[in-house]
């Protein structure tokens, strides 16, 4: 049986200094900030993962784990309206020039139907409905050479306690869904901090940075997790329908046999019932085996220290623009145990990373011409970072909100850094 051992993985090796440079920009005058909390209409909890588009562009970002959002907005669309989904919920249109900032939007649970009829040729075999989707990346996802911008955001936590901060707009050279070329991703803005006296004696490093963001693309990188061999080890079942602007979506439940040891994956599908695409995508890996699991992430560590993760959850979502599917945003949030040989206490790690695409554009030439200013999948982000800046530091780009936790870690960061 294969084994995938090239999933992103965990660097961890001896800390070096961290020197912080200070960096400045000049804040665009052409564009209004709009922000707000999406919540639930019943429950009034903050909803996660929310989109937010603006109508006939593909201007867009999604909300943080506080329900929080903000999107940079031109001047000259101003009278658009924003588009507003989440899984589960009706679409809530609001028309940009009579947005009120830091308001709370609701959103309406959607009353999902079970449709008997689109499921019946399905019915009981689910596996079935995973591979036609699989076998659809040609025909309903982007088949154009396209240039995306892209947020990427890298935090690394001992426990509950910020340790690492890295922040950057990247250009996704993204190929089309329909030809084998992988992705390329060119930097254009960076920022970190690091804090290694949180971090004890070990430094943790992604490895790969945004290429691990942007293989959770199932659709376009099927080989990081359903391989044509690897799919016969897995259960496939139905769960309870859902919908999202007002389409029924298909849930589909997977995880590996029971008789099969090496790690695989658990979780869910949401597959639209209309064009049989993959709408998103929110999964785990069986850590059970510590042994094997650990291989799957561990490039390098101190002889006298046992790392193994104790959970790795991934999340993928997908949008439509003009009829096709692409890839929009993706998270990865890793848990690791460090022991120490001779120490009576362990360290818990944690490791979160995501990624939200904040605007595209169609190519009509060959993209990714200039070799030199791409990075390669083994980049760790942090070192290729400066350090933190002053607000004005990301322009006209797009970002995620952060949490509350990562805001106020930032804020601390800025005042050391007036300080020295």
């Amino acid at each position: 049986m294969k084994t995938n051992l090239t999933y992103p993985v965990l660097l961890a090796s001896l800390f070096f200094i961290c020197v912080l440079n200070k960096t400045s920009a000049q804040q665009d005058n052409a564009f209004k900030e709009v922000q707000g909390i999406i919540i639930d209409a019943n429950t009034n909890t903050p909803l996660v993962f929310a989109d937010i588009v603006l109508d006939e562009t593909n201007i867009s970002t999604v909300t943080n784990t506080d329900g929080e959002f903000l999107l940079k907005i031109p001047n000259t669309l101003l009278n658009s309206l924003l588009s507003i989904t989440h899984l589960g919920y009706e679409k809530l249109n609001l028309k940009v020039s009579n947005f009120k900032n830091n308001s709370k939007i609701k959103l309406t649970p959607a009353v999902t139907p079970l449709d008997e009829v689109s499921i019946l040729r399905y019915k009981d075999d689910a596996r079935s409905l995973v591979i036609e989707t699989l076998s659809r990346k040609s025909t309903v996802y982007n088949n154009d050479n396209t240039l995306m911008t892209a947020f990427y955001r890298e935090t690394i936590k001992k426990r509950r306690k910020n340790a690492s901060l890295s922040e950057a707009v990247f250009k996704i050279h993204k190929q089309p869904y329909n030809n084998q070329r992988n992705d390329n991703i060119e930097l254009i803005k960076a920022r970190k901090n690091t804090d290694y006296s949180k971090l004890d004696t070990i430094a943790l490093k992604l490895q790969g940075g945004p290429f691990s963001n942007l293989y959770t693309d199932i659709i376009k990188y099927p080989e990081f997790i359903f391989t044509k061999e690897d799919l016969a080890f897995y259960n496939f079942s139905f769960g309870e329908s859902t919908q999202i602007d007002e389409n029924l979506v298909y849930v589909v439940n997977f995880k590996q046999k029971q008789n099969i040891k090496t790690p695989l994956y658990f979780g869910k599908l949401y597959i639209d019932s209309n064009t049989l695409a993959l709408t998103s995508a929110v999964y785990s890996l069986n850590v059970e085996n510590k042994e094997l699991s650990s291989q799957m992430y561990i490039r390098k560590k101190p002889r006298k220290v046992d790392v193994y993760p104790t959970e790795a959850m991934y999340r993928v979502n997908y949008r439509t623009s003009n009829g096709k599917w692409h890839y929009a945003y993706s998270n990865i949030s890793l848990t690791f145990k460090v022991n120490w040989k001779g120490k009576l206490f362990n360290s818990v790690y944690s490791l979160n990373s995501e990624m939200a695409i904040t605007d595209w554009e169609i190519k009509d030439t060959k993209i990714a011409k200039v070799r030199s200013q791409l990075i390669r999948p083994t980049t760790i982000l942090s070192e290729k970072a400066s350090g933190f800046s002053d607000p004005k530091f990301w322009g006209e780009y797009n970002i995620i909100e952060p949490e509350k936790s990562i805001e106020n870690a930032i804020k601390k960061i800025q005042k050391q850094l007036k300080r020295t």
